[in-house]
This record gives C-alpha cells, sequence and structure tokens, in this order.
C-alpha cells in the first residue's frame, strides 16, 4: 500500500490518500490501515471509518472488516485533535524528561493522576494539559496527555505518560508485557512493618474487588493473576534491639490496582503508614522511638515510592532509565528508623 500525499481540508481535517498494493489484496481494512498509519490506533481508524470519514474508490467505507483488493483507493479524512474535556491548570510538575514524544514526571505523594469522581480537576492530568499545550497531538483523537500506567494518589515517584497515538501504543505495549520479554523496568521502595525470614520471595495470589468495601483490593481465588517479586534491602530494630520493619525492593510483573500494598499485607508485612490495609498499625508503631513515631504520624500516607523506571523510546528504540531518590518524607522516616538500630 502506497501512503499518498496529506493534504488540509476547509474544516481543519487532514485528508490522506491510500492506494492498496498488491501486498494487501484480501486483508481486513482496519489492519491494513494500522500497519500502515502507524500513529493510528485500530480503535481510532475504527472510529473514523464508523463517523464515514474514509472513502474507498470514492464511496464511504461502512466497516473496517471490508476486505481490502489491489488498486483500491482510500481517502481518510483526519480531523483536529478535539480539545481535552479537563481544564488545562497551572500545577507545578517534577518533570525528569521530556520530549516530542513523551514526558516523564516524579509525582509527589497528594496528587491524583486523572480525574474522576471526588478528584474532578487538580490532577496530573490537568497540570499536563497546561505544560505541555500543543505538545500533545492527540491520543484518541482527543488532545490529552496518554496515560499508560498509574500511581496511587499516595505514592510518589516516577511516570511516563505519551503526548501522542503512536508514543501511546507502543509504551502500552511494553507495560502490557511487565518486562516479562520487553524492555520494561519497574521497582519499588516499601518500608514495610515486621523482617521477612527470606531474603527475597514472590507473592503469587490473585487480586480483585473486595465483595462489601468496594475501595479495597483483596486476595480472593476468582480474582486476577498477579505477581510480585520483593526482596530485602534494609532492616530496622526497635531500641531493644528487636526487628520492627524492613525496607523492600519490590518489582511487578503485573500491574493490579493497589498490587504492592495487597500483597504485602498478604504475606504479614503490611506498608507503613497505609490505613486502608495496614491493619493494627498503631500497636506496631508503639515499639519504635519517640523521633520515629512522630516522622510516621505525620506520614499520612503508604511508603511506597516508584523509584526505578526504564523503558525503550517509542522512536528511538533507545533503551531509557530513570531513577528517582527517596521523597524528602520518606527520607525523614529511614533517617528516624536507623536511629533506632
Amino acid at each position: 500500500m502506497d501512503d499518498g500525499d496529506e493534504a488540509a481540508l476547509e474544516d481543519g481535517a487532514t485528508s490522506v490518500d491510500i492506494i492498496a498494493g498488491a501486498e494487501d489484496e484480501g486483508l481486513r481494512l482496519d489492519r491494513v490501515l494500522a500497519r500502515h498509519r502507524p500513529e493510528l490506533s485500530r480503535t481510532r481508524l475504527q472510529a473514523l471509518i464508523a463517523e464515514g470519514r474514509l472513502t474507498r474508490n470514492g464511496q464511504p467505507v461502512s466497516g473496517g472488516a471490508t476486505k481490502v483488493a489491489a488498486g483500491d483507493r482510500f481517502s481518510l479524512s483526519i480531523p483536529e485533535p478535539k480539545p481535552a474535556a479537563p481544564i488545562a491548570q497551572n500545577i507545578a510538575l517534577d518533570i525528569v524528561y521530556e520530549d516530542g514524544d513523551l514526558i516523564v514526571i516524579d509525582k509527589p505523594a497528594g496528587l491524583v493522576v486523572h480525574p474522576a469522581p471526588g478528584n474532578p480537576d487538580g490532577t496530573l492530568v490537568n497540570a499536563l494539559l497546561h505544560h505541555c499545550g500543543d505538545s500533545l497531538s492527540g491520543v484518541g483523537g482527543v488532545r490529552r496527555p496518554g496515560i499508560v500506567h498509574r500511581l496511587d494518589k499516595d505514592t510518589s515517584g516516577l511516570l511516563v505518560v505519551a503526548k501522542n497515538d503512536r508514543a501511546h501504543k507502543a509504551l502500552a505495549a511494553q507495560f502490557a508485557d511487565h518486562g516479562r520479554t520487553g524492555p520494561l523496568e519497574r521497582a519499588y521502595l516499601a518500608f514495610v512493618w515486621g523482617v521477612p525470614d527470606l531474603p527475597s520471595g514472590t507473592v503469587d495470589v490473585p487480586v480483585g474487588r473486595h465483595s462489601t468495601a468496594r475501595e479495597r483490593i483483596t486476595v480472593r481465588s476468582d480474582g486476577r493473576f498477579a505477581l510480585t517479586h520483593w526482596q530485602r534491602l534494609a532492616t530496622y530494630s526497635d531500641a531493644a534491639g528487636r526487628p520492627v520493619a524492613t525496607l523492600m525492593e519490590c518489582r511487578l510483573e503485573t500491574g493490579r490496582t493497589h498490587q504492592i500494598r495487597v500483597h504485602m499485607d498478604h504475606i504479614g508485612h503490611p506498608l507503613l503508614g497505609d490505613s486502608v490495609y495496614g491493619i493494627g498499625q498503631r500497636t506496631k508503631a508503639n515499639r519504635l522511638g519517640e523521633k520515629a513515631r512522630l516522622v510516621l504520624g505525620r506520614l499520612g500516607r503508604q511508603a511506597l515510592h516508584a523509584a526505578r523506571l526504564g523503558f525503550e523510546h517509542p522512536s528511538t528504540g533507545a533503551f531509557l532509565l530513570f531513577e528517582s531518590p527517596l521523597p524528602a518524607e520518606l527520607a525523614a522516616l529511614q533517617e528516624a528508623l536507623e536511629i533506632e538500630e
């Protein structure tokens, strides 16, 4: 299939002319278009077809399942990206890296990633709409940042966001693979109660939404497959020399909601500061010294930080690796725990 010239239409849309080649004979139209217009996802192409924006030999095409014949001439009208529904807001961002395809943010605890009921604005998406502006070329036909993974509101650390459809597709594929066969690398630092007997291990139990407490995730036999690898990095003792807490590195092979928090609680080592899953924390906190209790009491969130993020750049193919040190509040917690020893 040969890609022809692009031309601007009066309504601001771009017209793309395509001529099918012999290699396209008998293939589904949506697959062929996706292969030759990789900047558009198949979902986006199917939506354009449904809107009547594609013609074959001058006649409207009704569906993406249409088979292609050699010599067919297609004309695709791609409208300008629509303004995003969330409003742009001038919110300070800690930008680690940025280019025309993506942006890497070091997210602070307390910042919600995407608008939702209860958090209609003041989110990372609102901030990115303001910061990126016209550099967002449209994800799914809307001028918005492409969120390929998320962090809980009260989890800090590294997060990558796509600026266009091509980058969004490539990054989403890497995150769907979770580094099993591809280049994606993610590591979290977690402060947990107690000290595991082994230096490292794997939690392989399914998780799903709690049957009655809908804001909670729980281990359940009919839940979704979830796999977390963990390794002890440091251990901390109380004033009497008894083990009280551990700094772990956690790596995920799946990306379920609250996965690390639920899995660590499941093996008896809930995260410090986790008010949802850290049952009995007040009793555990009584074993800490005065400074550690004070720092933990002020923390106000789970002690979890996305510290390392590596992925293949969607355009250049280069492997990019970013690391984020513990934010001030977690560094203070670590220092206070070390004093106890």
